[in-house]
């Protein structure tokens, strides 16, 4: 009898564990893995984002005004024991449906961020549009930007540019970056990317056209605006060369565009030359201030191995094939140009 009684006993206590167990493991199931997420239907992802500075409290209501969280006590048990209060950091994380309180807390401490792509293209032109840009894109704040912009004896002693020229150092690329990056970090990437391009050759090309590398940006700005074909910016730039040689007005198109704001325009008309503007080369000599878009590799480069001759005029075709037509006799120059007008207006093209 105590046998069966001892054996009784023993199978009671087993199962008592078993049910300890399982239910130990449904609620380790239910508050730390299962997932605790809570979205819109149809929706397989959210963002939240967590300033710099930003406290424990600020996690929570980052992630509790838009009901992202399902069960708010099992979230805060879980963040408490794997210590998310002390160990908050900043940046723009990804929240998937599937997510459990652990692997939730996990990816905040360990400050696993999605990436922030920022594509910096020709469709960036002014300063204002890079700033805006950024600004829109990471946690970088307006002002201190414009005010970094600002600062001249910063620029010329880090990038040997200043606030009118700073754009030269943006390449078109695309950079990945964590969405709290700050302005230093941001322009020590630039500044990396613009070196690895800027080699010995090309620094070398750059004296020999007796020119800087900030200005050979900005006269590689006009030619990319007036031809994306190779041969024809090589030759355009040329042109160009020539002209600033010879004491000439550039007398470029693209830069009166830029001047007027009006980056639509297809026609530039004679009234458009009148702006007064540093950018306005109809109106000042010599290259404008700074570059009127953000420059391809190959229109630098065309400008570095220009096509040497003796034009000093060109025009587009009007067959609007990308190719001109270049003369050295002024009044070859006016012939040609207005048979461009003529096809302009033959298009139905007045601005």
């Amino acid at each position: 009898m105590a046998k069966k009684s001892s054996k009784s006993v023993f199978r009671v206590l087993g199962l008592l564990v078993l049910i300890v167990l399982a239910v130990g493991g449904y609620w380790a199931y239910k508050n730390i893995f299962k997932s605790n997420v809570h979205l819109e239907q149809g929706k397989k992802y959210t963002y939240i984002y967590i300033h710099t500075g930003a406290q424990y409290q600020d996690v929570l209501d980052a992630l509790y005004t838009d009901n992202i969280i399902d069960d708010h006590k099992s979230f805060e048990w879980t963040a408490k024991e794997m210590g998310l209060p002390e160990h908050v950091n900043p940046g723009k994380y990804r929240i998937g449906d599937d997510m459990s309180n652990r692997s939730l807390v996990k990816m905040l401490i360990n400050a696993k961020q999605e990436k922030v792509k920022l594509y910096f293209n020709s469709q960036i032109r002014t300063r204002e549009q890079f700033e805006n840009y950024i600004t829109d894109k990471l946690e970088i704040d307006a002002g201190e930007l414009e005010e970094y912009l600002d600062d001249n004896s910063k620029l010329e002693e880090l990038y040997g540019l200043n606030s009118e020229n700073i754009m030269a150092l943006v390449r078109p690329q695309t950079l990945e970056v964590n969405w709290n990056t700050s302005i230093d970090e941001l322009f020590g990437k630039l500044k990396e990317s613009f070196n690895a391009f800027w080699t010995k050759d090309r620094l070398a090309k750059a004296k020999a056209t007796g020119y800087d590398v900030a200005d050979v940006i900005v006269l590689g700005s006009i030619v990319q605006n007036e031809s994306g074909i190779k041969s024809e910016q090589q030759k355009i730039a040329g042109v160009y060369i020539n002209r600033l040689k010879q004491d000439m007005r550039l007398q470029a198109d693209p830069t009166i565009v830029f001047a007027n704001g009006n980056f639509d325009v297809q026609r530039v008309l004679n009234a458009d030359k009148g702006i007064d503007s540093p950018y306005n080369t109809y109106k000042y000599k010599g290259l404008p201030p700074g570059p009127i878009c953000l420059v391809s590799d190959q229109a630098i480069d065309a400008v570095l191995n220009y096509e040497k001759h003796n034009y000093t005029y060109f025009c587009a075709n009007p067959d609007f094939s990308g190719y001109s037509r270049y003369t050295s006799d002024y009044k070859v120059h006016m012939k040609n140009a207005q048979a461009y007008q003529d096809a302009l207006s033959k298009k139905g093209i007045k601005r």
